[in-house]
């Protein structure tokens, strides 16, 4: 079982950037591949990036050279740095282990304006 607590969102505008955190509470943390997902009004949950327990990152195609995703696991964290955010990336976000389908956290609240 893990618990996550995600924090960092916020209101900005469109071409500015937050830094998503996401604090984790699982038995060897550093063993996991983790994800940050997001979620949109009236839309499926999406996968954003995930970095496997390497080090090795991934990226949907619209964040591609606009989010970086990045982890420490001696904090048990892992965080998502957003650039140029644009008003499509507004959702609620989510961390997790991923492929893990359960124990979301509340997940934090981006909202970018026009």
């Amino acid at each position: 079982q893990v618990q996550l607590a995600e924090s960092g969102g916020g209101l900005v505008q469109a071409g500015g950037s937050l830094r998503l955190s996401c604090a984790a509470s699982v038995i060897a943390f550093s063993r996991y591949n983790m994800a940050w997902y997001r979620q949109a009004p009236g839309k499926q949950r999406e996968l954003v990036a995930f970095i496997t327990r390497d080090g090795i990152t991934n990226y949907e195609d619209s964040v591609k050279g606009r989010f970086t995703i990045s982890r420490k696991n001696a904090k048990n964290s892992v965080d998502l740095q957003m650039n140029s955010l644009r008003p499509e990336d507004t959702a609620r976000y989510y961390c997790n282990i991923l492929n893990n389908d359960k124990d979301w956290g509340q997940g934090t609240q981006v909202t970018v304006s026009s």
